[in-house]
């Protein structure tokens, strides 16, 4: 009998729990000061403490290009996500997932020796994507998400 009260006590403890819908979780569009873009995107969208990171790329500012040097690229793309965490108050700390896209696998280990210098403790989870040709010939798009520590 007690057995039948507390599988009751639990359905009706369950129903009323599925029956409260959750609040609404607060969201904040994150764009870097000064963009000029008309791009049909944000920067990054905060939702809680969960911070989405759009793709980003390493352009080089004076020349609307990648830079030839590879390692170069890849310091410009992740300094990119890096000042989009900063815009939200975040840090690369902060990251829980990455995922890079580079249309040429060889550029692996070349992104990874630039990657773990912008890291001081663990690792976010990150997929390394072979792709199709990226916008404006470059070589990594970083996309992440980001949970507030």
């Amino acid at each position: 009998m007690r057995a039948l009260t507390a599988f009751v006590l639990l359905l009706l403890l369950g129903v009323a729990v599925a029956g409260n819908p959750s609040p609404a979780v607060n969201r904040r569009v994150i764009n870097l000061p000064g963009r000029t873009d008309t791009l049909p995107f944000s920067n990054a969208v905060l939702a809680g403490d969960t911070l989405y990171l759009s793709g980003t790329i390493g352009i080089d500012p004076a020349t609307g290009r990648p830079p030839a040097n590879i390692e170069d690229e890849a310091r410009l793309v992740l300094d990119n996500l890096k000042r989009v965490l900063e815009a939200a108050g975040m840090s690369m700390e902060d990251l829980v997932s990455v995922t890079v896209y580079c249309p040429d696998l060889s550029l692996y280990d070349r992104f990874n020796a630039v990657y773990r210098t912008y890291f001081a403790r663990e690792l976010p989870a990150r997929a390394f994507i072979g792709s199709g040709p990226l916008l404006r010939g470059g070589h990594f798009e970083v996309q992440g998400i980001a949970v507030r520590r």
